[in-house]
């Protein structure tokens, strides 16, 4: 006689439930992972709206914030991550170099210097016959380790005192040296404030010393253009950002953020690269005398690199901004905070506020609407203290604290003064 195997719909149920306590052991029965797709009571097929890839019934691609579909299971699950899929590139013999310096603010690599690596890689990848390869000029001390993921094929380390903090005539003497001995085919530069804006305008005038050249800025798109002398066109922004102007692309161009797509679906191999001759050092006429110490409460959340955002479930406000004036933090608040008049307009967080791009990114009593995850999905590191453990910022969170606000915000601010005041007894 054979064997029916019958079907369970309650634990069928719970597989597809991942806020039931139950659904890690029988996701794990079930060998992983949850269906699919199943047959419902009434013979009508049922499909898992949290399936990798479920497509919706208006053709949109559903997007699941657990993780499952960045790679794996979610983290949660406690199973072990699905393998690098992504494609490893290594161009041995490179054609020509399209040299970008990022600004690198807090030792890292900004959207704003991901976005001018994606417009490198369209320049050095347009002829697969003849590639080129992006060499990126990195100056001082970093943290960064994802170059290759960022589209970086070489890497140039310039490191010494000679180059740390504002030093232009320094870094200027460098970039010549690569200049003369490795003649990219194109500069690009981030047209910014942090300091991307002023190196690349005195490297473009150094390099068109005796020609009729001038360097592009404000640029936010590119497109190959065969009449071009260098076969591309660019599109700059104008007139105070209200007008576009389009010209030859030149050698040297100050991109924009959101000039391009950032590489994702590709790792470089960021080979070490080093010049053959000693840079020549540069008498400096500025004198670095280290960063002035500014209110976090001025800092522009857009500029903030560390912010400490408060939501509903903030009930001490007074604590919260001891808690930030401690922190250092810009201070931050979900639409529900600010609807209810405990934070100012300007102070709001997500698609209907400011789009964030914070290092640290500390959300407290906030359940995360679509809304206020869409404004904080540039931030590298997003920690939350909450309640609910089953709200939508805890599964956004790098590091999630269950637990009062309150109480987990006067502990840190305590552990953190007492750090402070041993340091100060040390000295």
């Amino acid at each position: 006689m054979s064997e029916i195997r019958r079907r369970d719909p309650r634990r069928e149920w719970i597989a597809r439930n991942r806020l039931h306590p139950e659904h890690l052991s029988v996701l794990a029965e079930q060998g992983g992972g949850a269906a699919s797709e199943w047959l419902g009571p009434n013979g009508v097929i049922r499909k898992n709206p949290h399936a990798i890839g479920f497509i919706g019934p208006n053709g949109v691609k559903r997007i699941d914030r657990s993780g499952a579909q960045q790679g794996g299971q979610s983290a949660a699950a406690g199973t072990r991550a699905a393998p690098d899929s992504r494609r490893h590139v290594t161009i041995e013999d490179p054609a020509f170099l399209v040299t970008v310096v990022p600004d690198m603010p807090g030792g890292r690599l900004s959207s704003h210097d991901r976005d001018l690596l994606g417009l490198a890689r369209q320049l050095v990848d347009a002829d697969p016959e003849h590639p080129g390869a992006v060499l990126a000029v990195v100056f001082g001390e970093h943290k960064e380790d994802g170059f290759g993921e960022a589209g970086i094929d070489r890497l140039l380390h310039i490191n010494g005192d000679a180059y740390a903090g504002f030093a232009p005539e320094a870094r200027l003497a460098a970039l010549c040296a690569v200049e003369r001995e490795l003649a990219p085919r194109h500069w690009l530069l981030p047209d910014s404030p942090l300091g991307g804006a002023d190196l690349g305008r005195r490297l473009a005038m150094r390099l068109s010393e005796g020609k009729d050249e001038r360097p592009a800025t404000g640029v936010w798109q590119i497109e190959a253009d065969g009449a071009a002398p260098l076969g591309w066109r660019c599109t700059a922004r104008g007139a105070a950002g209200s007008l576009d102007i389009q010209r030859p692309m030149p050698r040297v161009a100050l991109a924009l953020a959101e000039c391009a797509e950032p590489v994702d679906e590709t790792r470089h191999a960021a080979e070490p690269l080093s010049l053959s001759e000693a840079i020549p050092s540069a008498l400096s006429r500025i004198e670095d005398l280290g960063q002035v110490a500014v209110d976090p409460a001025g800092v522009a959340l857009a500029e903030a690199e560390f912010i400490l955002s408060g939501g509903n479930g903030v009930k001490d406000w007074d604590g919260f901004h001891h808690a930030a004036k401690v922190l250092g933090a810009t201070e931050g608040a979900s639409r529900v905070a600010v609807d209810d008049g405990f934070m100012a307009r300007d102070r709001q967080v997500g698609a209907t506020g400011t789009w964030v791009t914070a290092r640290v990114y500390l959300a407290v009593g906030i359940s995360g609407a679509i809304q206020h995850l869409q404004g904080i999905q540039s931030c590298d590191k997003v920690v939350t203290i909450n309640l609910d453990p089953g709200c939508d910022m805890i599964k956004r969170a790098d590091l999630a604290v269950i637990g009062d606000s309150a109480e987990i915000l006067a502990a840190l601010v305590a552990k953190v003064e007492q750090q402070r005041g041993g340091q100060r007894d040390a000295a």
